[in-house]
């Protein structure tokens, strides 16, 4: 469970969201992920439950559970 750094100053992480089941549910993720400070992209799967997420530093794993919660889904930790 190590994040992967993709260029220099950014750092992916992959996290296991549960519920998402359509796109507005990937959208609903996707928006409240971003608002986090340093979040530069995020990429929602409803299929897989997979959240990819690129940062300018490591997230706070309570940030974005928070954010998950907000958009009504639960984070079931990084894959």
């Amino acid at each position: 469970m190590t994040a992967q750094t993709d260029t220099p100053g950014s750092v992916t992480a992959v996290y296991k969201v549960t519920g998402m089941s359509c796109g507005h549910c990937e959208g609903s993720v996707s928006a409240e992920i971003s608002g986090l400070p340093g979040v530069s992209s995020v990429t929602a799967v409803a299929v897989s439950g997979e959240v990819t997420v690129v940062s300018t530093a490591p997230l706070d794993e309570e940030a974005v559970r928070a954010a998950v919660d907000e958009a009504g889904f639960e984070l079931a930790g990084r894959v």
